[in-house]
């Protein structure tokens, strides 16, 4: 406990910005590895049940449960940028849990040109951070956990290095069915910046809860985003307003407006499970539809679904989640113990 608070002291003296959107740099960090997070709306941090993946976004669902899994996650993502997140789990002697994994992003190939606009080549962009998790319980209903993410960013020929950490605290109650969690998200520094300044980190902070029915196979996870910054609705400049001046546009009520920024943190998945190796599931991030919607023709944007199956010694799930009409995001997932595959060969 007392390494864990001088970790967590060391990293909160480091700046921290509230902002979100565009005004940080190491964006890929709030990415979405998991097909099952995906599949839940785009963020997961009170659901306990030993699934290695979730420990990427909170730290203290690290378990005994998860010693030597090892979880693969391939993202096509939009045109060609891809990416990815591996990583694998084992115990410390009355030490706790640990474990390591890299979460990467390809951005694919980009023409290089001179100022003339004449070709001079192609160069490449690429980010990369280690994750290093730590957990341990603090008695049988509370554990806490850290994750912390040296990072390289290459982007042409300039380079980036910093180191960001996440805090977690996890609270559970088996007889219930119900968790919750408070974790704070990357906070750090850049150690070196693309240039002479550095910039602002993609600080969060989240609360969520996860109850399971007792006499269903329904699970419900409910997570509050970015609690650091109250308003999160973007106001378009005046100058780039497509309102006809003619016209004014209804104004909302004061309620209206309030429950529209209270919704913009909330993030709502639900988990089904028919049969015992087979799980279904389903989200909606308000946030990501009002941002992203066209108004003649919503569709499902900020609407998320996906499957899970077991087979054999595997798990594999996928998921899709709607971001705009110009296309959704596959995500492919696949979870096993080492132990165990050795066992069977």
């Amino acid at each position: 406990m007392k390494k864990f608070l001088t970790v967590f002291i060391f990293f909160l003296t480091i700046q921290a910005f509230a902002q979100i959107g565009g005004t940080h740099t190491y964006s890929f960090l709030n990415l979405i590895n998991s097909a099952r997070v995906a599949s839940l709306g785009g963020d997961v941090i009170a659901i306990n049940d030993n699934d290695l993946n979730l420990t990427y976004h909170n730290p203290a669902l690290l378990n005994p449960a998860m010693k030597q899994d090892l979880v693969i996650n391939y993202i096509n993502y939009f045109t060609d940028i891809n990416y990815g997140y591996v990583s694998y789990a084992t115990s410390l002697k009355n030490s706790g849990m640990f474990s390591t994994g890299i979460h990467y992003i390809n951005y694919g190939k980009f023409i290089a040109a001179n100022e003339n606009g004449i070709v001079t080549g192609e160069f490449k962009a690429a980010e990369y951070a280690i994750n290093l998790t730590y957990s341990q319980s603090i008695d049988s209903s509370f554990h806490i956990g850290t994750n912390v993410k040296p990072i390289i960013s290459t982007l042409e020929k300039y380079t980036s290095i910093g180191i960001v950490a996440d805090f977690g605290i996890l609270y559970k109650n088996d007889d219930n069915l119900f968790n919750a969690a408070l974790v704070i998200k990357n906070l750090g520094t850049q150690l070196k910046g693309y240039t002479n300044e550095k910039e602002k980190l993609p600080f969060n902070i989240q609360l969520g809860i996860s109850q399971k029915l007792r006499h269903a196979p329904l699970r419900f996870s409910v997570t509050l985003d970015h609690l650091e910054k109250p308003d999160l609705t973007y106001d378009v400049p005046e100058s780039e307003s497509s309102t006809d001046p003619f016209f004014e546009e209804p104004e909302e009520s004061k309620i209206d407006q309030i429950a529209d920024q209270v919704m913009r943190h909330v993030i709502l998945g639900i988990e089904f499970s028919p049969l015992e190796n087979l799980y279904i599931r389903a989200g909606y991030n308000y946030r990501r539809r009002k941002e992203m919607l066209i108004e003649s023709k919503t569709s499902t944007i900020g609407f998320s679904w996906g499957f899970g199956v077991k087979i054999s010694k595997f798990q594999i799930s996928y998921g899709r989640s709607t971001y705009h009409l110009a296309g959704a995001t596959d995500h492919f997932s696949i979870t096993t113990n080492l132990d165990q595959l050795g066992e069977r060969w």
